[in-house]
């Protein structure tokens, strides 16, 4: 339980923190968490550019999707930063640039997992998406190779499958596209003690 006399977290704080941190406010504490490493940057990158064709552009897929790399969301009085998110494009409407941040809830969220964001990822992360209605929830773990795929049923999130490695997935809610996973860490290689 959060402690009465302590000041909740604003935007402000978001603001004033330093460009080199992701600033969020979740449960009005602000959380920095330093800029992602080199493994989990390539990995979200990698996911946004196979998914970009044919969900944005429409070229073997599909299209009517925004997809953005890290949008600020302001969720009611959470403010996080997914590594990627998409909304259906009859949702969100022509974009203007008169805020830098969004408030209306994606229809997917990816989180890349990471030692330093994990625990907050999927302990007080998840919940919020919950609460706004996402959809579909991912967490891309590009250290362990596996991607885990989320829907909502109701309050919570059921777990759809676990993938892995070099798998071909068809994954919600991106189903009408094979995935080759191994696209999202070709060419990288781990640090090994």
């Amino acid at each position: 339980m959060a402690d009465p006399a302590r000041r909740r977290a604003t935007y402000d704080d978001v603001l004033l923190a330093s460009p080199l941190q992701v600033a969020e406010v979740i449960d009005g504490e602000l959380r920095l968490s330093p800029r992602p490493a080199k493994l989990h940057t390539f990995a979200a990158s990698a996911l946004g550019g196979e998914l970009f064709a044919p969900f944005r552009r429409g070229r073997g897929g599909p299209g009517g999707w925004i997809l953005l790399d890290e949008p600020e969301l302001h969720l009611r009085d959470d403010i996080v930063v997914p590594d990627l998110a998409g909304w259906r494009a009859e949702r969100i409407g022509v974009m203007t640039d008169d805020e830098p941040y969004f408030t209306l809830a994606p229809d997917w969220v990816c989180e890349v997992l990471s030692r330093s964001t994990a625990k907050s990822d999927r302990a007080q992360k998840l919940p919020i998406y919950a609460r706004e209605r996402v959809p579909y929830v991912w967490f891309l773990d590009p250290i362990v190779r596996t991607l885990e795929v989320f829907e909502l049923d109701g309050a919570t999130y059921r777990l759809l499958g676990v993938h892995r490695d070099e798998e071909r997935v068809r994954a919600r809610p991106f189903d009408a596209f094979e995935l080759e996973l191994g696209v999202l860490w070709a060419g990288v290689e781990l640090d090994r003690p």
